[in-house]
């Protein structure tokens, strides 16, 4: 047995302009701060160390007014304006026909990423989907992986499995969890020093097969 796991934001769907639209709304309703640019929020999320309260609202912590709010507006701003990378369908559909079964392994919440993929006509090829609230610590901590791999009644002696993601944080999360990784670069990250790095979805159809 094959498995793939795929982080969701940068690494199958481009979702930063709906995620920079609620920050940004929570920064004005909240705090009256000026808006962020997409890059610089693409560039705090994907940091392997940061304290996004900070960077995002100028707080310490999250308080429990901006998580609401959040959640709120992006409930129905994250089917906006995402968008499958180029080649990302095709190359799930070559992974299903060949029987090879893929999940998805998000630090989003799962509800935004369950609509993000039913809105892209994608949900109902993984096997599983889970977001960050299903575990007690999120990427890079295994604990998302491992949820997948029992799922499929993972055997190391004789099954394969694999991390597909844009950052650091998923390629230590596939560590962590003894697997291996392999890192996108179409997405939110283009540079990386990771040994398996993928310059376009069909590349991952190499390392699998």
């Amino acid at each position: 047995m094959k498995i793939v796991i795929f982080d969701m934001d940068g690494t199958l769907i481009d979702s930063k302009k709906d995620i920079t639209i609620t920050v940004n709304y929570i920064r004005d309703t909240h705090y009256n701060l000026a808006p962020l640019s997409e890059e610089f929020i693409v560039q705090a999320i994907n940091m392997e160390v940061r304290n996004l309260p900070k960077l995002f609202y100028n707080t310490d912590i999250y308080h429990e007014q901006d998580r609401e709010l959040f959640e709120e507006h992006y409930a129905y701003q994250c089917t906006k304006n995402p968008y499958l990378y180029e080649g990302i369908k095709d190359m799930l559909e070559k992974l299903v026909d060949s029987n090879i079964k893929i999940s998805v392994a998000t630090n989003a919440p799962t509800m935004f990423a369950v609509s993000m993929l039913k809105y892209l006509g994608i949900h109902d090829l993984f096997g599983m989907i889970i977001g960050a609230d299903k575990v007690q610590i999120s990427k890079p901590n295994p604990e998302m992986l491992k949820k997948i791999l029992n799922f499929y009644n993972f055997d190391k002696s004789k099954d394969e499995a694999w991390m597909v993601g844009d950052n650091s944080k998923d390629m230590l999360s596939a560590k962590n969890a003894g697997i291996e990784s392999a890192f996108a670069t179409w997405g939110f990250s283009q540079n990386s020093q990771y040994t398996n790095i993928l310059s376009h979805p069909k590349d991952i159809l190499k390392i699998i097969f």
